[in-house]
This record gives C-alpha cells, sequence and structure tokens, in this order.
C-alpha cells in the first residue's frame, strides 16, 4: 500500500466516520488535522463546544473525543490501514489528545474492521426498549470489548440498578433547581422545523423520542419544560438494562480510553441487533458520582451509564460538515 493511496477523498470519509461518535449534547467537540508527510492525523479537542456547566472538568468532552477517536481507528482498519495511536503525545498541547498514525497495511490479528457497518447504524435511542432479557453470551461479549480499551462495563445487578435510578432523578431534581444547568441544554437542543433543519449540531427535537408517561428508563428529557408539538408520550420498561462503564483512574488519558470503549461497546451492541443510549446525569454531579459505583466491584471511576435493550433504534441526528472539522496539512 502506497503513500499516495490516501488521498484527501479518502482523508475525510475516515474524519467523517469519525465524527459520526456520539458525545455530550451532539456538541461534536472534536477537530482533526492529517499530516500528510507522517500519513498521519491529529485528534484535537475543540474547547469552545464544551459544557461549562454540565461538564466543567471536559471529562465528558474527552469521553466524546475518544469515542471519535475509535470510529477513526475502526475506518482506517476498514480501508486497509493499520492505526498505530498515542494518547495526549504532547504534554504541551494538552488539546491534542491523541496521535494516529497509518503505519502499513492492517494487520490479520486487528478486530476492527468487523465493526465498520455498525457506525452509521448506531444511533442513540430514546425510545421504550422491551423487557426481554440480554443473553449473557452477549454480555460477557460486550464486557470484553470494553477490556480490549483498557475499561471494564459492568451489568448492574437489580437492586444496584435501583439505586443507579434514584441517583438520575436526585439529578434531575438538582439541575431543576439550578438554572445554570439548563444553559447547556437549551444551548445545545433544537426545537422547530426551521431551527432543527437548519442545525449541524446538537439534538433536534426529532430526537428527543416520547414524553415518559410511566416507567424507570434514565431517558433525559431534552424538552424540560418548553412544548414540543406533535410529541408523543410512552411507557418506558419498568426495569431498564444498565451497564456502568468505567476505569481505574480518573484523569484525561483514563476518560479517552473510557471514550474509545464505550463506542466499541455501542458498536458490537449495535451489530448484536440492541438498541442503546447513553446516560451521564448523575455522573455530573461530583457528590453523586461517587455513589453510582457497585461497592461490590472493583470499578474506581464510573466514567457513563449505559442503558441497552431490544427497541426502536434511534434516529441519526446532524453532523457537521467535514470541511469544518478536518485540516489537511498542505
Amino acid at each position: 500500500m502506497s503513500a499516495q493511496a490516501l488521498d484527501a477523498k479518502t482523508v475525510a470519509a475516515l474524519v467523517s466516520d469519525a465524527a459520526a461518535a456520539p458525545s455530550m449534547h451532539n456538541a461534536q467537540p472534536w477537530k482533526f488535522r492529517y499530516l500528510r508527510g507522517a500519513r498521519a492525523f491529529h485528534v484535537r479537542s475543540d474547547p469552545e463546544r464544551a459544557m461549562p456547566h454540565a461538564d466543567p472538568t471536559h471529562r465528558a468532552l474527552h469521553i466524546g473525543c475518544g469515542a471519535a477517536l475509535f470510529n477513526l481507528r475502526v475506518s482506517a482498519a476498514h480501508v486497509g490501514w493499520e492505526p498505530t495511536t498515542r494518547l495526549l503525545p504532547d504534554p504541551a498541547d494538552p488539546e491534542l489528545l491523541a496521535l494516529v498514525e497509518l503505519a502499513g497495511p492492517v494487520l490479520p490479528e486487528t478486530d476492527l474492521a468487523p465493526l465498520y457497518p455498525a457506525i452509521r447504524r448506531r444511533h442513540t435511542s430514546r425510545y421504550p426498549f422491551s423487557d426481554e432479557d440480554i443473553p449473557q453470551a452477549v454480555q460477557d461479549a460486550l464486557c470484553g470489548a470494553a477490556l480490549r480499551e483498557g475499561a471494564r462495563l459492568l451489568f448492574s445487578s437489580e437492586w444496584h440498578a435501583e439505586t443507579v435510578l434514584d441517583l438520575v432523578h436526585d439529578a434531575e431534581g438538582r439541575d431543576s433547581l439550578d438554572p445554570s444547568q439548563l444553559e447547556d441544554l437549551v444551548r445545545w437542543t433544537r426545537i422547530g422545523p426551521d431551527t432543527a433543519a437548519g442545525s449541524a449540531d446538537g439534538i433536534p427535537d426529532y430526537a428527543f423520542g416520547p414524553r415518559k408517561r410511566d416507567g424507570k428508563a434514565p431517558v433525559r428529557d431534552f424538552a424540560g419544560r418548553r412544548a414540543v408539538p406533535g410529541r408523543d408520550v410512552a411507557t418506558f420498561e419498568s426495569k431498564p438494562h444498565l451497564a456502568l462503564l468505567g476505569t481505574t483512574g480518573d484523569r484525561p488519558e483514563d476518560w479517552l480510553k473510557a471514550g474509545q470503549a464505550m463506542e466499541r461497546v455501542l458498536l458490537e451492541a449495535t451489530l448484536d441487533g440492541l438498541a442503546t443510549s447513553l446516560t451521564s446525569h448523575a455522573l455530573e454531579w461530583p457528590e453523586l458520582r461517587w455513589a453510582v459505583r457497585d461497592p461490590q466491584s472493583a470499578m474506581g471511576f464510573v466514567q457513563m451509564v449505559l442503558r441497552l435493550g431490544y427497541g426502536k433504534q434511534g434516529p441519526g441526528t446532524p453532523r457537521r460538515p467535514v470541511e469544518d472539522v478536518l485540516d489537511i496539512e498542505p
């Protein structure tokens, strides 16, 4: 495979796949730079797309960028390149989150390419799931997926799931009493056909899902008290299947690992026919985040709560044009 094989069109396609990743409020807080001579990508954060109230430490920003990094690795393997990744390669440049070098042809043992079809199929679902159990073999495979990226996935027992749901409810109450918490949500939600159609980021109202009539699924209501014409109501599952994604440490490198592990799990789950959604609600309050841990596990820090099940896939949400997030070195 020659260096000339990676032309501008291929570079743009790789970044388009990377940018299909989930991020908090679909803010898409990433930027990419392609270095022609080194045949490498810089994955950078975009602090202007941070959440000053909900994510003051930029933990969620790093997780989103980690998910985009993982998609970039999958896409590179899909077109035949072996991605070699270094996290936080320059301590003097904290916005440079990763360096991805395409060193040569993809190795036979690389297991990334089979995940590629799920990149465009994976969408966050804010719809009810069925009460059908997730087979143990599927759960084990998803836990293994997280381990391959240096993180852990733990399916909550029934009693601990109730604790997590109580903490999510607590976070919802705290948000309602703190007007500053609404600022991030209002900034990144799009209500009304004209607003939603003209936006390349954020969460449009068609992706809010139905308003919850009953049930315990931890689905954030992005409408809040705002009216959304034509929005349905629905009963959600009473015993949602929740999984905690966590890491040993709690520093930027750990957050990037968590983002890659999260995306690998989500892609694996999508291929297994599962619908998925994410919630970080209780994790946005430091005094609640520690309580989300399962005290019977060795997980150090919970980075994300995943809701999985069998149900309707969510709709696609807008993405910024590639030219807005990609810079190619002359």
